[in-house]
């Protein structure tokens, strides 16, 4: 783990780390002399400036590469390295953050504490902390860096842990103890309250599991408000894909099919922490996907408090399902903007790799600026086609759809039966199936769950609060 602090200045004995560009060329001015001056051992180390390299030199400091151009990605990549290469008890200075480009405190605090996190919670021998000072740099600019990086971490911390451990009632009393602790106010619908409203399709999705069901609702109420955002994250505890059971090698990462839940409520505390002027409701349906013995069937039909009726082929395509309750809520709340953020087909990792979420949207302007905000923050989305006519593909002969249109334009034919829950309000639907979980550590992902998306919603509240 790596803490982030202000400091006073260069400390006597304490290393420093700087930014190179390729060419071991200093990226800001008084670095070049020790560069020089360490020529040698830079050679032996096969140190270029190459982005995310690290040496040491003569000096004790250490030269941090950027690559062929700073920018608030390169930092951040540079800034992962340097936390993974820090020992438990370390202390460093550092000035990276004074490269000259846009956001490059936020990007360098993202990469230090992201890069550098560990989840050792069962552990039993657990690192310390290194400590990174950052010097001359702006104390309010760099504090909210940190609420933001601190936002994907308690994501991480709720995608990484264990099952077992977060049943669906304490998950989401995790998440209300955070929002809570930042005045975002909260409400818990049992699976009593969830029957009364008609949320069908969380209790289908439920029905064989022994743990019982809940939907979390999160709200953020600034006192001058200039819009209303309004998030739904699917919140799959466990999957076992139901009686369209997975393979044993499928199952082996499923505590991670809460990932969207999981972003969408440590962006919501992250923004009212920030104080940022926007209104957002979020809602989060929670469960487990267990083959139980009152399990949904192949075949059964769900019908919504909308009236909408959806055929269930294949209780493994259970994230629509959840998601359909907590858009129709959404919508009636009549928003400025829906977003809906899930792991939610495999088809959209085959189609865009484990780096790159799909995004979807109704109107080209929400997708740009969904996209701009990914942008910023090194979260990459790629832009999806809502085909009106494959809407053919889940066409159901009993009900108004099936919920599986086969095997091709499986991520498009699941974006469309979302859509017809929207009530045709402004939306974006984001597919993280891909990047919300790492195989291997790079840049500043560890293995495991990556939080992606976190901190992608909180720069969209930033944005429209703005006027976007």
């Amino acid at each position: 783990m790596v803490s982030v602090i202000v400091g006073s200045g260069r400390v006597r004995g304490v290393p420093h780390a700087f930014p190179v560009l390729a060419g071991r060329v200093a990226a800001i001015s008084g670095s070049q002399a020790a560069l020089d001056r360490s020529r040698a051992t830079l050679d032996r180390q096969g140190f270029t400036g190459k982005i995310g390299q690290i040496a040491a030199l003569d000096n004790g400091d250490i030269a941090v590469g950027l690559g062929e151009e700073a920018s608030a990605d390169s930092l951040r990549v540079a800034a992962g390295s340097l936390a993974r290469s820090l020992g438990s008890a370390s202390r460093v200075t550092t000035s990276l953050h004074e490269v000259t480009v846009d956001g490059a405190t936020r990007a360098v605090v993202e990469g230090l504490v992201l890069g550098g996190y560990e989840f050792d919670t069962y552990k039993s021998n657990k690192q310390g902390s290194a400590s990174v000072e950052f010097i001359d740099a702006d104390t309010k600019e760099l504090q909210r860096a940190i609420v933001v990086a601190e936002a994907e971490v308690f994501a991480r911390n709720l995608v990484n842990t264990p099952a077992a451990d977060k049943a669906p009632q304490v998950l989401a009393g995790l998440m209300i103890e955070q929002a809570r602790a930042a005045k975002v106010s909260s409400e818990l619908w049992s699976k009593e309250r969830l029957v009364a409203e008609r949320t069908s399709g969380v209790l289908a999705v439920s029905a064989g599991s022994e743990r019982p069901p809940c939907l979390l609702r999160l709200s953020y109420q600034p006192r001058r408000p200039r819009g209303t955002l309004a998030l739904v994250g699917k919140g799959i505890v466990f999957d076992s894909g139901g009686l369209s059971i997975k393979s044993a090698d499928n199952m082996e990462t499923m505590k991670t099919d809460m990932s969207g839940a999981a972003a969408v409520a440590a962006a919501i505390v992250a923004i009212a922490r920030l104080r940022i002027p926007l209104t957002v409701e979020a809602y989060l349906p929670i469960t487990d996907n267990m083959p139980g013995g009152g399990a949904t069937r192949p075949g059964d039909v769900i019908t919504y408090r909308n009236g909408k009726t959806i055929e269930v082929l294949n209780t493994d395509a259970e994230g629509r399902l959840v998601l359909a309750d907590g858009l129709i809520l959404a919508a009636e709340g009549e928003p400025d903007l829906i977003v809906d953020i899930a792991t939610l087909t495999g088809a959209m990792r085959i189609a865009l790799g484990d780096r790159v979420a799909g995004l979807f949207g109704t109107d080209p302007r929400d997708v740009e600026l969904v996209r701009g905000a990914g942008a910023f923050c090194g979260e990459r989305f790629w832009e999806m086609p809502l085909v009106d006519d494959y809407s053919r593909l889940v066409e159901s002969e009993i009900a108004d759809m099936k919920n599986t249109g086969g095997r091709y334009g499986g991520a498009i034919a699941a974006a469309l039966i979302l859509r017809e829950f929207t009530a045709g309000r402004r939306w974006v639907h984001l597919d993280i199936a891909g990047p919300a979980r790492a195989d291997r550590a790079y840049w500043w992902y560890p293995k495991g769950g990556t939080g992606f998306g976190t901190r992608t919603l909180i720069r969209l509240a930033e944005l429209m609060a703005g006027g976007r």
